[in-house]
C-alpha cells in the first residue's frame, strides 16, 4: 500500500528527498522551501529557506554532497549548505547564489550524476550548466543556447554525468553535451556520440502532435530516452549510432490527460503521471515495443489485482478523466438531479469520482495533478518512487512486478 502524508493545504510544485530519505525538501506553491523531517510517525517542519522572492519552480537534494539546489521564477538559482551557525551553534542552511545569466524565470534545476555539476533550464531559451570556481568560491554558468527557440520545461542527466536531455515548449526533446573541459573526463562511446564538445546537439525528437514536451527521462544505461507531451503522448526512443537516424522509436497514446513527469524503474520499466492524478506504469523494450501495464494507484482497481482492463477503462475509473467520466457526469446531472455539491449521505459521480460528506472525491490516492514524481528507493532497479501533487500530498508508492495491463495504443516507427 501507499504511504499517504498530507504535507500542505497549498500544491506542491517540486520535492526531493535527502540521500538517506529521512528529510524531504518540498516548494508549497511559493518562494519558500520547506525541509520536512521524518520523525517515526509524521513529518516534521525542520527548516525553512526564504532566500527566494518569488515561486519556486524546482529542487534538487544531492545525495552525497548534502547540497541542495532551488531554481526561481525570480531568474535565481542558490545552493544551500547544511552549516554550523557562529552565534547560536545550531545547524542551518546557508545560501549561495548562482550567476546563471538569464532573463526570464528559471523552471527546472537537477544535479548531475556525480554532483560536480548541475543544469538549470529557463524560460530565456538556455540551459545553464553551472560548475563550482574554487578560485573565486562561486558557482558559475556556461550556456547551452543553439537549437533552443522556446521555453525549456525538463532537463534530464546521462548516467555519464555528461549528457544532458531537455524537453522544450517547442514539441521538441533534445540531447546535448554538457561536457566541460577540467571539471569532466572523456565519457565512454555511446549511441549518442563519442566526441562530444560543449553544446553539441547528440539528438532532436519532436513529439507526435507537437505538444509541449513536460518530462523527460533517460534509462538507468543511458542508451534509451523516453519523454511526455501535452498530446498525451509518451514516446520512447533508442538511438543507433552518431548522426544516424534512431534504431526505433516507440509511442504510446494515453487514453486520458497528459502526463507532466516520468521517471525509469528499470531498463524496461517507467512510471509516468501527469493530470490523470495516478502514477502510470508502462514497460517494454527495443525489440517488443512499449505499452502502459497499468497504474500503480490500487485504488483505482487497476495494479495488483492480476485483470486486464481495456484501453481507457481501468476498473473503478481512471483519475479526472476517461472516455465516459463526462458524458456520465452530464447524464447523471440531467436525469437524476446529481451535482458536484455536497451530499450528506455521500454518492457517485462520473466514471471516476464519488461523492462524500466534504464534496467531490476522486478514485485515486492523490486528489488533482502530480507534479513531479522521483525515485525514493534503489538504483537502476527502483522498488519505490515518490509523488508530489497539487493536492499538498506525499505519495511513496511501491513499485509492483507484473501488473496487467493494456496493450493497445502502440505504435513503432522505424527509420
Amino acid at each position: 500500500m501507499p504511504e499517504v502524508h498530507q504535507l500542505s493545504i497549498a500544491p506542491l510544485s517540486a520535492h526531493a528527498f535527502n540521500g538517506d530519505r529521512s528529510q524531504v525538501a518540498v516548494s508549497p506553491n511559493s518562494n519558500e522551501v520547506h525541509i520536512y523531517a521524518f520523525d517515526g510517525s509524521k513529518w516534521q517542519l525542520q527548516h525553512t529557506l526564504t532566500e527566494h522572492d518569488k515561486l519556486v519552480t524546482s529542487i534538487d537534494w544531492a545525495s552525497h554532497t548534502n547540497r541542495i539546489v532551488t531554481c526561481s521564477h525570480d531568474r535565481n538559482a542558490y545552493v544551500w549548505t547544511l552549516e554550523a551557525d557562529p552565534e547560536t551553534g545550531a545547524a542551518v542552511w546557508q545560501p549561495t547564489l548562482v550567476l546563471l545569466r538569464i532573463n526570464r524565470s528559471a523552471t527546472f534545476v537537477r544535479w548531475s550524476p556525480n554532483e560536480e555539476k548541475f543544469a538549470v533550464a529557463s524560460g530565456a531559451r538556455t540551459i545553464a550548466v553551472c560548475q563550482y570556481d574554487a578560485e573565486s568560491n562561486w558557482w558559475v554558468a556556461k550556456h547551452i543556447k543553439k537549437p533552443l527557440r522556446t521555453t525549456v520545461l525538463s532537463l534530464d542527466w546521462h548516467p555519464n554525468s555528461v549528457l544532458l536531455a531537455a524537453g522544450a515548449a517547442d514539441g521538441v526533446a533534445r540531447v546535448f553535451s554538457a561536457f566541460i573541459k577540467g571539471v569532466d573526463q572523456k565519457p565512454e562511446p555511446s549511441p549518442w556520440g563519442e566526441r562530444l564538445p560543449f553544446n553539441t546537439v547528440c539528438g532532436e525528437f519532436v513529439s507526435p502532435s507537437g505538444g509541449w514536451v513536460h518530462g523527460v527521462a533517460f534509462s538507468p544505461s543511458g542508451d534509451a530516452l523516453a519523454f511526455v507531451s501535452h498530446d498525451s503522448i509518451l514516446t520512447v526512443v533508442y538511438p543507433s549510432a552518431p548522426e544516424q537516424p534512431p534504431s526505433a522509436v516507440y509511442t504510446v497514446n494515453l487514453p486520458s490527460l497528459p502526463c507532466l513527469t516520468l521517471t525509469f524503474t528499470s531498463e524496461n520499466s517507467l512510471i509516468a503521471a501527469g493530470h490523470d492524478c495516478q502514477p502510470l506504469v508502462f514497460e517494454g523494450s527495443i525489440e517488443s515495443g512499449w505499452t502502459q501495464t497499468g497504474s500503480l494507484d490500487q485504488r483505482t482497481g487497476s495494479a495488483g489485482s492480476g485483470a486486464r482492463t481495456p484501453v481507457g477503462g481501468f476498473a473503478g475509473g481512471v483519475g479526472r478523466l476517461n472516455r465516459s467520466e463526462a458524458f456520465n457526469m452530464f447524464r447523471a446531472a440531467d436525469s437524476r438531479g446529481v451535482s458536484s455539491a455536497p451530499a450528506p449521505g455521500g454518492g457517485t459521480l462520473g466514471a471516476g469520482q464519488t461523492l462524500t460528506s466534504h464534496g467531490t472525491e476522486l478514485l485515486t490516492v492523490h486528489q488533482n495533478t502530480i507534479t513531479s514524481v522521483r525515485p525514493y528507493e534503489g538504483v537502476g532497479n527502483v522498488s519505490k518512487v515518490s509523488t508530489t501533487g497539487v493536492d499538498g500530498r506525499l505519495v511513496i508508492w511501491p513499485v509492483q512486478g507484473g501488473v496487467g495491463g493494456v496493450t493497445q495504443g502502440v505504435q513503432r516507427l522505424t527509420v
